[in-house]
């Protein structure tokens, strides 16, 4: 009975557009990433499994790195960006310069901007909102104090397979990292089984100011999101050639 409750709440929800954002108070919400390499490499089904048991001997019990991101939300935007903050107690995180990285997403023009580093380059790369394929499951857990359903999505281009849990009483179709488009607030995403899972810890009403602006000082070479498509298609084309992980890429 409780999950017909909340199947029929969510199919109430789906027919809310991207207008429910008119409703949605600004938040912060504090997101844990827990990455596990060996998973990671299990999952490239081109790697040999000497070339996947040889990686995972080298990691040993270091598989696991964590760290922080930061999701701001409006009524009309989202900005998702890597924190400064480390988790407690991860003192085998390794620590790097941070490189340039934060996702802009404007639901109220249905565009967006991102600005990563890839591969020695800085990217600026703008497009259009495109609906992901979700396929919308009927289990149900609670992640950070919310009530949330599940989605599946597969992503051809990088070989992962992902669920995201999104809060049925968060009627906005935000996300952290490249992850959007559910009736939801999504509040969890598990990639691979695993191999990376992103979970909100903490949900905070904030005050913001110019988080959705760019930098002015900001160098990075401007691109369309299928001209970024295409260098990350001939990238992983050229990993999966030479039998090699994609290390260069944010997973």
């Amino acid at each position: 009975m409780r999950k017909i409750f909340f199947t029929m709440a969510f199919l109430a929800l789906a027919g809310v557009g991207f207008k429910s954002y008119g409703q949605q108070e600004p938040v912060k919400i504090k997101y844990l990433t827990t990455y596990n390499w060996v998973k990671m490499l299990n999952a490239c089904d081109y790697l040999s499994k000497e070339s996947k048991e040889r990686t995972a001997y080298m990691w040993g019990n270091r598989s696991e790195w964590k760290m922080y991101s930061i999701l701001y939300l409006s009524a009309t935007h989202s900005r998702f960006e890597d924190s400064e903050e480390r988790p407690d107690g991860d003192d085998g995180n390794y620590q790097g310069r941070k490189e340039t990285f934060f996702m802009i997403h404007n639901f109220e023009n249905q565009t967006y901007v991102h600005v990563l580093e890839m591969l020695g380059k800085t990217y600026l790369i703008s497009d259009s909102l495109k609906m992901p394929d979700w396929k919308i499951k009927n289990d149900l857990k609670e992640v950070s104090g919310h009530v949330c359903m599940n989605a599946a999505l597969k992503d051809t281009l990088r070989g992962q397979k992902i669920v995201a849990w999104f809060a049925l009483d968060m009627p906005v179709q935000a996300g952290p990292d490249r992850f959007y488009g559910l009736p939801g607030m999504i509040l969890e995403v598990d990639i691979n089984n695993g191999a990376e899972v992103i979970t909100a810890e903490k949900i905070e009403k904030v005050s913001l100011t110019n988080e959705f602006e760019l930098p002015k000082k900001l160098k990075a070479k401007k691109i369309s999101g299928t001209e970024y498509a295409a260098v990350l298609k001939k990238f992983y084309d050229d990993k999966r050639k030479a039998e090699e992980f994609p290390w260069g890429v944010r997973y």
